[in-house]
């Protein structure tokens, strides 16, 4: 996706702004998302003042990075702030949140259907962590790529798992939390792998990575990475929770109509483009400012992104895969459609454009 596409429409939609034109206006050209020398997966990264911190899976273990920028994070030191447990390798997938002036990094870790969600906290984002606690999750099922966030007053808990205790589909759940470690309630599904774009690869058919945003009209929504994280046809899509909807009825939520960021156009949502330089995008981080989605920004300018990516022209691997920059903006008058299930078959409202 092209910066200047979203720009030379952004008056029809009053969308991008005038920030975001004079982004573009003093730039050489097309903005295109910047390949950090991190080669990893699963970014997660929130600004605290003018800090970003990011949190990454070393296979059995957890590190924490600081810098000024999303850019120089690759080459800042790398603290190593959970280093496993007893039957607990294989983390995958680390998210770093702040709630209540407290650090609380969520990571899923255990072999096979054993896998499930834990939790280490500490006033500090680098240093002085807990040790880990096991999330009471509802049902008590094989979960990933969990995390915290509070919306009109609820702290809630989103993550990708399985309906039972096989390998089946990937599903997204959400349930209520009554601290930051604490579940409270049954889990909901709202959303399951099911529409054609997103079963293009499968054994599973997945629905995961799910980052949760406010758009400029309060609405709440959860992108997530559809299609196998070993394809290229990994992708970005959307959910839009309907005007006063309920976030634990699955029929409130609003799927995109294809992929918002990917690398081929056939699963792409009609108006939005492929990707010109990285193949598979997907499992990215809106980097909020202290990770708390009341900041998430407004209609107007372009926004930080990371994400997971691989080179064009580079074998798609889980080892070739980087972590990139990039940007996302608001895109009003967005219809998302369905059919042959309870609600009106339309919701309008906000979307996102990304930007390499």
């Amino acid at each position: 996706m092209r910066l200047s596409r979203c720009l030379s429409t952004a008056v029809a939609f009053v969308v991008c702004g005038v920030l975001a034109v004079t982004t573009a206006l003093s730039s050489a050209g097309p903005a295109r998302a910047d390949q950090t020398g991190l080669r990893a997966a699963d970014p997660s990264v929130l600004r605290v003042g003018g800090t970003y911190v990011s949190v990454q899976s070393t296979g059995d273990g957890i590190v924490v990075r600081q810098a000024s920028s999303t850019a120089a994070l690759a080459s800042a030191p790398a603290r190593r702030v959970w280093a496993g447990a007893s039957g607990l390798s294989d983390v995958w997938a680390p998210e770093i949140v702040r709630d209540g002036g407290r650090y609380h990094i969520y990571f899923s870790a255990g072999g096979g259907p054993a896998r499930r969600m834990y939790v280490i906290s500490s006033t500090e984002p680098d240093s002085g962590y807990t040790a880990e606690t096991k999330l009471a999750l509802p049902d008590d099922k094989w979960a990933i790529d969990g995390t915290l966030f509070t919306f009109n007053g609820q702290r809630w808990f989103v993550w990708s798992g399985w309906a039972g205790d096989t390998n089946v589909e990937q599903n997204l759940y959400i349930a209520r939390m009554s601290s930051p470690t604490t579940p409270t309630g049954a889990r909901y599904v709202i959303s399951q792998p099911r529409e054609p774009w997103e079963r293009v690869v499968g054994n599973p058919y997945i629905n995961e990575g799910p980052q949760p945003v406010k758009d400029p009209n309060g609405q709440l929504h959860v992108v997530y990475s559809a299609n196998g994280s070993w394809s290229d046809r990994y992708c970005l899509a959307d959910l839009r929770l309907r005007a006063g909807g309920d976030p634990t009825h699955v029929w409130d939520w609003y799927k995109s109509n294809g992929c918002l960021f990917g690398s081929h156009r056939a699963t792409m949502m009609t108006g939005w483009d492929p990707t010109l330089h990285v193949d598979g995008p997907g499992h990215h981080s809106f980097v909020l400012l202290d990770g708390d989605i009341g900041t998430s920004p407004p209609a107007g300018p372009t926004f930080p992104l990371m994400f997971h990516a691989v080179p064009k022209g580079t074998p798609y691997t889980w080892e070739n895969r980087y972590w990139y920059t990039g940007t996302f903006c608001w895109w009003g008058g967005t219809t998302y459609r369905r059919a042959n299930v309870p609600g009106p078959n339309t919701d309008t409202g906000w979307s996102l454009k990304f930007f390499e």
